[in-house]
């Protein structure tokens, strides 16, 4: 594929910058939803010598989260927007799926990019964790602060709180038994008290420091923009709040301190720099504990088909029916 890409990505760029060329196209770990690879490029601004290449995987329809071209959308228009920082997209290439899949150029960012909850603990000294995640949650304020009626993305649908239960449901019955615990009663409590609707915004859909490049105490930018939708802010806020030392996520590997911000900490911060209060966070909570349950539970599922169940999976497995429990009690 690098030859083939190599040649797209010389093509492409010509588009952006007449005379510019690709020295090299080499690939970077990845995830599943998209290959990423870096492109060393000549004739064009030094910052730019080096780019991120995001490629739809081979032999799949480029939809939902393999939408390079969705996320390339949406971070134009956020790369304008004060306080937010994401790469910036310089050049893209439609292909022709599923012969050539689709690609989106963005400038390389450095930075470092860890999840502090579950990684050994020193890996990043715990004022930089809590400074990061203080910027981070500024930086999720202004982003809901962006009124997508008055951008191109108004025309996305937008994903409610029971369409969020809707998902995770879904997932529950695709998983052995063994692994639902009491996911059909938290189901039904969450159903029967969704909280009064609020305006939607843009949202990330993983919103927490495993997903932005950091330095020092600053976050650098935010990145894997996949699953973005125009939804509830509070799915977004209570995901980052899930990623502290004082929420014990039930993947961490230890009990000590990384130096994350308390709940509190950060929605005080998230709601300064949003300038509007939330309300009707102890369901979001629930909700945040019940799809926590629902993604494990898939993640384990597939770990077992594959003959690869890792010690997060050990971890995560006796979690399961916990955070279920604890969903429930938060919905009272």
């Amino acid at each position: 594929m690098s030859e083939e890409l190599t040649e797209r990505t010389a093509a492409a760029v010509q588009e952006w910058v007449p005379g510019a060329g690709v020295v090299s196209v080499t690939p970077l770990t990845g995830g599943t939803s998209s290959l990423t690879y870096t492109a060393v490029l000549s004739g064009v601004p030094e910052r730019y010598e080096t780019v991120v290449l995001k490629v739809a995987p081979p032999g799949l329809p480029p939809v939902r989260n393999r939408d390079v071209l969705r996320q390339a959308r949406l971070m134009r228009v956020l790369a304008g927007v004060p306080g937010i920082r994401v790469p910036q997209i310089l050049f893209t290439d439609a292909g022709a799926p599923l012969a050539r899949q689709p690609f989106a150029a963005m400038e390389f960012v450095p930075g470092e990019c860890v999840e502090p909850v579950l990684v050994p603990r020193g890996r990043v000294d715990p004022e930089e964790v809590h400074e990061r995640a203080l910027d981070a949650a500024r930086m999720l304020g202004r982003l809901h602060r962006v009124d997508p009626k008055r951008t191109p993305l108004a025309v996305e649908p937008v994903v409610t709180p029971s369409g969020e239960i809707d998902r995770w449901a879904k997932a529950f019955t695709t998983v052995p038994e063994d692994l639902r615990g009491d996911c059909e009663r938290v189901e039904a409590r969450l159903r029967a008290t969704v909280p009064p609707a609020v305006m939607p915004v843009i949202t990330h859909g993983d919103f927490r420091l495993g997903n932005t490049l950091c330095s020092g105490g600053t976050v650098n930018a935010v990145i894997d923009w996949e699953i973005w939708t125009l939804g509830d802010p509070r799915v977004d806020v209570t995901w980052l709040t899930f990623f502290t030392d004082e929420a014990r996520h039930p993947a961490s590997l230890s009990d000590e301190t990384t130096g994350t911000p308390s709940k509190t900490e950060l929605l005080d911060a998230y709601q300064e720099a949003r300038g509007e209060a939330l309300r009707d966070m102890r369901w979001f909570e629930a909700l945040t504990k019940y799809k926590e349950a629902a993604a494990t539970a898939l993640l384990i599922k597939r770990g077992r088909k594959a003959g690869r169940l890792t010690d997060m999976h050990r971890r995560m497995g006796p979690a399961l029916p916990v955070l279920l429990d604890e969903a429930r009690g938060l919905l009272g």
